[in-house]
């Protein structure tokens, strides 16, 4: 049983007639008829009843016809989901994000996301930047989300600039004017986080090229815990603004300007392998992170 014999045996149902299911197939009527008698040879039983006023189903045709009809349901169903993965509407999007990406600013690109493709299934995988690009050149994700990194076989699209800032307890000293030296920031308790993290190696060098030596009070694995021993009051800290958003609002952080430092920044990026034809679901993410950055929404 092929499906040009259920096509045929379906269009002769519909019309009564083998000359109009032909017509409906573009095919012959001979073509037509040979495949219902192909059919009826394979099933062992006569499906149509032919009569000087058309054609209509016997008792095993009519038993036959709900399956045939569920058959070409499915397939047009098949053939739909087929035109939603290539419209990027269904598929699969892997996607490696670094830690502070992931829990601070890729929430709000995934609900972008979603809500244009909510058939696609979105898988996440954390690292550091270079695990995520480890992971794109082992083809575990397509793309990902990284402060910036180059590599001959990836495709780097710069998105926003990680700012990092110093933050505060409300009851500081810096905060009743929300300004400071990076001198005076370096005398303070400072609380650090995440030593084999790139922001440590940055902020530690931050201060060396200011000339001065933090006073180190803690070291914390975790960037949440670091921004809770702020609130405490037990020490200030250098931490990405993307990550602060919620605390500024409350007002349990404040931060304080560095009056005579540049601003530290550094570019976050989305990368993708080189040379590769893109999925659907690739290209959609990638035109969907360009409209949020394009329209200036940082984080």
């Amino acid at each position: 049983m092929d499906f040009g014999q259920v096509e045929a045996f379906a269009q002769v149902s519909t019309h009564h007639s083998f000359s109009r299911a032909a017509e409906a197939l573009q095919l012959t009527q001979p073509s037509i008829t040979a495949r219902i008698q192909s059919l009826e040879r394979e099933l062992g039983e006569e499906l149509f009843e032919r009569g000087s006023r058309g054609v209509k189903l016997t008792d095993a045709g009519r038993a036959f016809l709900p399956y045939v009809e569920r058959l070409l349901q499915t397939l047009r169903e098949g053939r739909d989901a087929v035109g939603e993965v290539r419209q990027g509407q269904k598929g699969t999007l892997r996607l490696g994000s670094a830690p502070t990406i992931s829990t601070y600013v890729l929430p709000r690109i995934l609900n972008a996301f979603c809500r244009q493709y909510s058939g696609v299934d979105v898988i996440i995988r954390t690292g550091r930047s270079e695990q995520v690009l480890g992971m794109l050149l082992a083809d575990d994700v397509q793309v990902g989300l990284v402060r910036s990194l180059t590599n001959p076989d990836v495709e780097t699209i710069d998105l926003y600039e990680d700012e990092i800032v110093l933050v505060a307890h409300p009851g500081h000293e810096f905060s009743a004017d929300g300004r400071a030296t990076v001198s005076e920031a370096a005398a303070e308790p400072i609380v650090l986080f995440d030593r084999g993290s790139s922001y440590y190696g940055l902020i530690h060098s931050f201060f060396r090229q200011a000339g001065v030596i933090p006073n180190v009070a803690m070291e914390l694995d975790s960037l949440e815990a670091t921004k809770r021993m702020v609130e405490e009051g037990l020490g200030i800290a250098l931490v990405p603004l993307v990550t602060i958003e919620r605390e500024l609002k409350a007002g349990t952080l404040v931060k304080i300007d560095l009056t005579d430092a540049e601003p530290i920044k550094r570019p976050i990026s989305l990368i993708h392998r080189r040379h590769r034809k893109r999925p659907k679901t690739v290209q959609a993410f990638i035109d969907t992170m360009a409209k949020i950055y394009t329209n200036g929404h940082e984080g």
